[in-house]
């Protein structure tokens, strides 16, 4: 059987600080890793290697199948188990959790290594989608759904990790590449698979989907992943684990997501739970800074990644990537069935001209960027077509034709797709081979926050505007039972009630009320396109190393890393 490198000699220690650059120093100017621990190059078969690649892209298609297979199900959940108010939480519980947990799953794969990580995140991902699937009310749905988020946040960042584990940074921004493909292609099964079990059988078959898919990808990880295990013991992992970092890092993201969500939907902004949950979260950031600094022995971010403007400029770009990304593929659903007033199934197919479309531009950008090694160009045009895609929807309205729609969404499709994995590897690009679990898990983390603040906040801006629509909902002669149930908390669960109006000014008073309130939400993820792309000119270019040094995991390798640093 033929066998192949990966181009990754020796191992290294994790954790250990790039070198400044002296006299021979490569000219791409990327930070050196001293070697230590020297080893010859792992060979790996091309069975073993594609084996491995596939596990991967399984773990992380099943995480984007559960998000965009979820945004199709979740008014006929909300419908079956009577709570209208699971719409935002269903989506915003699982985002939440994920954010919350990337940078911890990334600290637990450097103090246990990649692999039992990764088999505990696939494995916490299937209990997690037995209990949705078995759900009986709302709360028990977002508590599973919660669960699912967190595997979710280990699945995704860890498998990032160990293919920049695997590649150089010039290599891997041809698998990251991949990466995206496999997210756009698993996205866009999602409405399909999702619109014909809620059709044909029932919503609960969305979560029952991911246990043989589940399965398989733990067993090929057990079999073939054969990165570096540092065999750590269970005590002396936890004893190494940044306790208060984990602590604090949850407590921000719990506390000022609630808040934000809370605000103007369930309590007023003025209310003291609200300004409490807001106040106490923002508090809780300058803990984690002073935590990270300070008290952690392993810190679970790098804040040093921090320092540097471009890096700072490319995390500006991936938080407002990620709010409109996500508030583009979970609210367009809403309304295709709210406005456009289509079946699930419908919608789902509604997507797919954004979905796949982001598929094909994904490998393109991935292979481009590996045969020119510039990642800059595809930042700058990809937030400046952000801003013109978002823009356009702006435009959806209740006598938008279906062509219109596909071609709106080819068009947005351009600039999302470009800002996928350039980021990634311009953040990568500046740290060492040893950082890259670290800084590719703040990357992740600043990603995940985005993402689940978008749901929640465009969730906020849909309901207030509905809200802010009920004296012209009143004023068309709508009864009581209809108002109360097209007000901003109940109107994303209530998308059918137009079918059931039989006065044709009445239907189109609320459809023109739910047009009006998506427009708004376009309005809001549209600014935030522009603030990308005012960022993106500050990102500096570096070249692509193609150099790659194999990071080695565990609590020895950390702990020779805080001696050298002092």
């Amino acid at each position: 059987m033929d066998i192949i490198t990966t181009a990754e000699p020796p191992l290294v220690h994790a954790g250990l600080p790039a070198e400044p650059p002296a006299a021979g120093v490569s000219p791409s100017n990327t930070p050196i890793t001293p070697l230590d621990l020297i080893e010859g190059p792992k060979v790996r078969t091309k069975l073993r290697l594609y084996a491995i690649l596939l596990a991967l892209y399984l773990a992380l298609g099943v995480a984007a199948l559960d998000q965009t297979i979820v945004a199709i199900s979740i008014p006929t959940i909300c419908a079956d188990l009577h709570s209208a108010s699971g719409y935002v939480w269903i989506g915003g519980a699982y985002l939440l959790a994920n954010a919350a947990t990337g940078p911890i799953w990334a600290k637990f794969s450097d103090i246990w290594g990649r692999k039992p990580v990764l088999l505990v995140a696939v494995g916490l991902f299937a209990a997690a989608s037995i209990l949705v699937a078995l759900s009986t009310n709302m709360p028990m749905l977002i508590a599973g759904r919660s669960l699912q988020g967190a595997a979710s946040g280990g699945l995704i960042q860890v498998v990032i990790i160990t293919i920049s584990d695997l590649f150089s940074v010039r290599k891997r921004s041809l698998y990251l590449g991949f990466v995206g493909f496999v997210w756009a292609l698993a996205g866009s099964a999602g409405p399909l698979i999702g619109g014909a079990f809620i059709q044909y059988k029932s919503w609960r078959w969305c979560f029952w989907i991911n246990l043989p898919i589940s399965g398989v990808t733990f067993v090929l990880l057990l079999l073939y992943l054969n990165v570096h295990n540092p065999r750590t013991k269970l005590g002396e992992g936890v004893r190494a684990v940044d306790w208060f970092g984990t602590v604090s890092i949850l407590a921000v993201t719990l506390l000022l997501l609630v808040g934000l969500d809370f605000g103007g939907a369930i309590f007023p902004w003025s209310s003291p739970k609200v300004i409490c949950l807001i106040v106490f979260g923002t508090l809780m950031i300058g803990f984690f800074l002073f935590s990270e600094q300070r008290l952690a022995k392993y810190p679970l971010m790098p804040l040093a990644v921090f320092t540097n403007w471009s890096n700072n400029a490319t995390f500006i770009v991936v938080f407002t990537h990620g709010m409109v990304l996500i508030g583009i593929e979970y609210y367009l659903p809403l309304y295709f069935q709210s406005v456009l007033q289509v079946s699930p199934l419908r919608s789902g197919v509604l997507l797919l001209p954004l979905i796949v479309m982001q598929a094909a531009l994904e490998i393109m950008a991935g292979v481009l960027i590996h045969r020119t090694g510039r990642y800059r160009e595809f930042i700058w045009a990809g937030t400046a077509l952000m801003t013109l895609g978002t823009g356009l929807y702006i435009h959806l309205g209740t006598d938008t034709s279906i062509a219109v729609v596909v071609g709106l969404e080819i068009v947005g499709a351009f600039g999302p797709t470009l800002l996928f994995q350039a980021p990634m590897v311009a953040i990568q690009n500046t740290v060492s081979q040893v950082d890259t679990a670290a800084a590719t898990a703040s990357l992740g983390f600043v990603r995940s926050v985005a993402m689940a603040l978008s749901v929640v906040v465009g969730g906020v801006v849909f309901q207030n505007s509905m809200d802010a629509r009920q004296s012209s909902l009143a004023a068309a002669g709508l009864s009581e039972s209809v108002l109360e149930a097209l007000s901003g908390s109940q109107a994303a669960a209530n998308v059918g009630i137009p079918r059931s109006i039989q006065d044709a000014s009445q239907r189109q008073v609320v459809l023109e009320a739910f047009a009006w309130s998506m427009r708004n939400m376009f309005i809001l993820y549209t600014c935030l396109a522009a603030v990308a792309m005012v960022a993106s000119v500050f990102i500096k270019h570096r070249k692509l190393n193609t150099e790659h040094t194999e990071t080695k995991t565990g609590i020895q390798s950390l702990t020779k890393a805080v001696d050298t640093t002092g």
